[in-house]
């Protein structure tokens, strides 16, 4: 603890203890602008010596049932500090407090959904006998853990979706070395502590904090690092796949996701789950809503009712419950987002709502007249910006959904059978959402994308699969 500012500084947690360093980075609350906790820096002789203990560790036994009663005591642990954690990711991440606690209960479902397959990684049996010449052999697979898994975890979830790598790699009797995002931390080192007093063995979770192209480039360069899971952007991501060389990558990297609104689509659901699902965590959420294409018949009535819903959202401090949209992570990406609104406009674009930016604050934003070239349709704006666009036929539609280098998830809202099979077979995404938007996720789903929205599936199984490795195994009788 620092004693003059009370400000909590945290080190670096390897093989189960804290290690301090000289060197500090400060993590501040998104709202107030004040120091909120300190966290180490670490260097390369720090990421080698967690690496070195989390291979060690994977030399003592833990069980599948054990691997179990850790995850589950997380997760219960996780649940009773519902609301002292999301208080903490309120003022780390800057999103409302219930955004935060909602949090908190998926990060704790999905430990305790981890903790369940923990007793379901199983194989299968192989029929080598049908083989001419093996007709005396027996056969079955069997997974095992694929090792030591780096896993660099981002800023806009950062409690969810470091679970989401930490929970399947120790369920599949993997160690883990963590890095968090460097300005949204508090809540994954917290985690640590809940971690050890569940139980978990030394050395099989190791917390390195510092910043990301030094310690991803570190993390890269130790060979004993058999697997890197990474959420993030593609540019990072598509570094990570060409430095990893032979060994196992999953990426989850990103969207500009589509949802379409077809002409016998419910208007006042499409348009509320629309301004909805545009703008929750200001807009920083992989899944967001960032391109809505309408029927042109129903067109008008839909962009009335979701500037309307658009507008009664409040923007303010995330701890006031009144509030919908805190700031932005930083004053920079609120800058970033409006030039590329203000570049939009100059090319043509209607700014139907919002459009102004006050500090790291930008206004929930509806732009139209826009097209499929400029930058918030090609890109991803990872912000509060929307754009709304009409289409006239099916066909179009698909194509202009597809026509992204990315492919995360989509939504589609329609209550015709035909295009809803039309657009199951040829929408080219990692997930379709029938009758809501691309912003639907659950837990225990499986969740990844194509394209460059990225590699592997997350959701406890089957990231399990992506952090094991099977083995056959053949008996001559």
């Amino acid at each position: 603890m620092d004693s003059k500012t009370s400000v909590r500084t945290y080190g670096l947690y390897i093989n189960g203890e804290w290690h301090e360093k000289s060197v500090n980075n400060d993590v501040f609350n998104k709202y107030t602008k004040e120091v909120m906790a300190r966290t180490a820096v670490a260097e390369e002789e720090d990421v080698n010596l967690a690496v070195k203990y989390a291979k060690e560790s994977l030399k003592t036994p833990f069980s599948p049932y054990d691997r179990y009663t850790v995850l589950l005591k997380a997760a219960t642990a996780l649940r009773a500090r519902q609301d002292e954690i999301g208080e903490i990711l309120a003022g780390e991440v800057g999103k409302p407090l219930a955004e935060c606690k909602g949090e908190v209960e998926r990060a704790a479902l999905t430990l305790e959904v981890s903790a369940e397959e923990a007793k379901r990684i199983h194989g299968e049996g192989i029929p080598v006998e049908s083989a001419p010449g093996s007709e005396q052999r027996q056969a079955f697979t069997r997974r095992f853990p694929i090792g030591v898994v780096a896993a660099i975890t981002p800023f806009n979830a950062p409690l969810n979706l470091m679970c989401h790598k930490v929970g399947p790699a120790l369920a599949a009797g993997n160690s883990v070395v963590l890095k968090p995002a460097q300005t949204t931390p508090v809540s994954t080192l917290i985690f640590i502590d809940i971690m050890a007093e569940a139980g978990l063995p030394k050395g099989r979770l190791n917390l390195i904090t510092g910043s990301g192209s030094t310690v991803g480039e570190w993390l890269l360069k130790n060979q004993d690092v058999n697997m890197i899971t990474f959420t993030g952007s593609p540019s990072v991501g598509k570094f990570i796949r060409e430095r990893a060389g032979l060994r196992k990558v999953a990426l989850e990297l990103g969207n500009n996701s589509a949802t379409i609104v077809h002409k016998d689509a419910d208007l006042e659901k499409s348009a509320t789950l629309a301004a909805q699902k545009s703008f929750n965590n200001a807009g920083q959420v992989c899944i967001s809503v960032q391109r809505v294409y309408v029927h042109e018949d129903i067109y008008e009535p839909f962009l009335v009712k979701m500037k309307e819903e658009t507008e009664k959202l409040i923007l303010g401090d995330p701890m006031d419950e009144a509030t919908d949209i805190g700031p932005m992570i930083a004053e920079s990406e609120a800058v970033r987002v409006e030039n590329w609104v203000n570049e939009a406009a100059g090319q043509g674009a209607t700014v139907e709502t919002g459009g102004k930016r006050d500090g790291a604050f930008y206004q929930p934003t509806i732009l139209t007249n826009v097209n499929d070239d400029m930058k918030v349709c090609r890109q991803e704006i990872f912000g509060p910006v929307v754009v709304v666009s009409t289409y006239r036929s099916e066909d179009d539609v698909i194509a202009r959904v597809n026509d992204s280098e990315f492919g995360l998830q989509a939504g589609l809202f329609t209550n015709d059978l035909a295009f809803t099979m039309k657009a199951i077979n040829e929408i080219h995404v990692g997930g379709l959402i029938i009758n809501d938007t691309s912003g639907y996720r659950v837990d225990h789903m499986p969740y990844g994308g194509v394209k460059n929205s990225g590699t592997g599936k997350e959701g406890p199984r089957y990231a399990i699969e992506e952090m094991t490795e099977e083995k056959i195994i053949v008996f001559n009788g």
